[in-house]
């Protein structure tokens, strides 16, 4: 499963403002996103910039993999 990992601005400038320290990576799959503050690649990847076409978030600059991640929340992507 293709998997696109990038860095959410929004929330590091709220996390900024507000004193709070919300997870700022996002990791989008065909099926959801998913939010942690640390993601390890097991593999393979690609660092991405297109800011002619950005992602459908606004986000110009992603890494992609189709291998394993494993988030620190415990959650683990094949």
């Amino acid at each position: 499963m293709k998997k696109k990992i990038h860095i959410n601005q929004h929330v590091i400038r709220s996390n900024k403002k507000n004193g709070t320290n919300d997870p700022v990576i996002t990791v989008k799959t065909s099926k959801s996103n998913i939010y942690a503050n640390e993601v390890e690649i097991f593999g393979k990847s690609k660092l991405v910039y297109s800011p002619i076409k950005p992602l459908p978030c606004g986000a110009k600059v992603w890494i992609e993999t189709d291998e394993k991640i494993v988030l620190d929340n415990g959650i683990t992507i094949e």
